[in-house]
């Protein structure tokens, strides 16, 4: 049963002559911004700040120190998260929804929906389809860094581009 999906993707590959060596990743830089530093965070309050750029609107975000290791999290216990404040769904504002007890953001005004912030903003419930965007992060001593977003920003066509919103 395997082989026959294996060879029907080895048919549709070969189909398409000259396609499959042109597909290319697309590297973005975006900006290195200071947003905190790890020795002033206090466990389980969110820190609010603008990234990837000052839109008012679509780069609201917030950082956590959750108290248990998360994926992308940063610092000695991995514990230092940060992702976009806008649902996924259709942009409600997550500031001030962060749910201790569960390591959640949500639920969402708008629908509903809540965020696992220990594994990626992935969905817990709800409407959206799709893991809130995460910032990714980097420590420099106690200086904690954002240095990009994994995942689109709600209304942002692009996350760098101020216009695209």
């Amino acid at each position: 049963m395997a082989s026959g999906g294996v060879t029907a993707t080895s048919m549709i590959l070969s189909a398409l002559p000259g396609m499959v060596g042109e597909l290319r990743a697309e590297v973005v830089d975006y900006p290195r911004k200071k947003i905190a530093q790890l020795s002033d965070l206090k466990p389980d309050t969110q820190v609010h700040f603008n990234y990837p750029d000052k839109d008012p609107l679509h780069s609201f975000s917030f950082l956590v120190k959750l108290g248990t290791p998360a994926g992308g999290g940063i610092g000695p216990d991995r514990d230092v998260v940060a992702f976009s404040a806008l649902c996924s769904h259709m942009g409600g504002i997550l500031m001030g929804i962060y749910q201790k007890s569960d390591k959640i953001a949500g639920p969402c005004p708008l629908h509903l929906t809540t965020f696992d912030l220990t594994k990626h903003g992935m969905v817990v419930a709800g409407h959206a389809t799709e893991s809130l965007p995460q910032v990714v992060l980097d420590l420099d001593g106690d200086d904690i860094y954002a240095t990009g977003i994994l995942g689109l920003i709600y209304g942002k066509r692009d996350n760098l581009d101020p216009s695209s919103a």
